[in-house]
């Protein structure tokens, strides 16, 4: 999770949204299932997205993740948005991950990562049904910047 403690952006660059308090240390709503197999960058992104006030889940593979999902709606606390990594070794990746829980949520906001920027997915995001991207390594600016930028499409419709 490359950067994530050297982003020097002050907060009046990031952008606010409605799910976020504009004080000086904004502080936002929602909930929010990470996916990633890797334990490091599952642990730092909870981190770094609790800080700013999210309620934060993760799951190791993509199998998880659509579990953690069908366990959080059947409780009636649906996440408002999940990030999945879509590489993960001989395990159910981000985009099928995300496809099981489409299933099940038709309305599921999801952010897809990847250290591969030139997959078909990355490049035409939208046109999989998918409402963002955060690309690795992660740099603190851009994965709020999708974060908060999905949230508040979600929240302006």
């Amino acid at each position: 999770m490359h950067d994530l403690h050297t982003d020097q952006r002050t907060q009046a660059d990031r952008p606010v949204t409605p799910a976020c308090d504009a004080a000086a240390k904004p502080k936002c709503t929602g909930r929010i299932l990470i996916m990633d197999d890797e334990p490091p960058i599952l642990e730092l992104t909870m981190r770094l997205l609790k800080s700013r006030g999210y309620e934060v889940e993760t799951a190791l593979d993509g199998s998880l993740a659509v579990t953690q999902y069908r366990l959080a709606m059947d409780a009636g606390r649906r996440f408002d948005l999940v990030i999945l990594d879509l590489t993960v070794p001989e395990k159910m990746g981000g985009y099928d991950a995300f496809e099981a829980i489409k299933a099940l949520d038709p309305a599921v906001k999801a952010i897809v990562s990847s250290g591969y920027s030139h997959e078909p997915i990355i490049l035409n995001y939208k046109s999989y049904g998918i409402a963002g991207v955060a690309p690795k390594p992660y740099r603190v600016s851009e994965l709020l910047g999708a974060v908060e930028g999905v949230l508040q499409q979600a929240a302006d419709r």
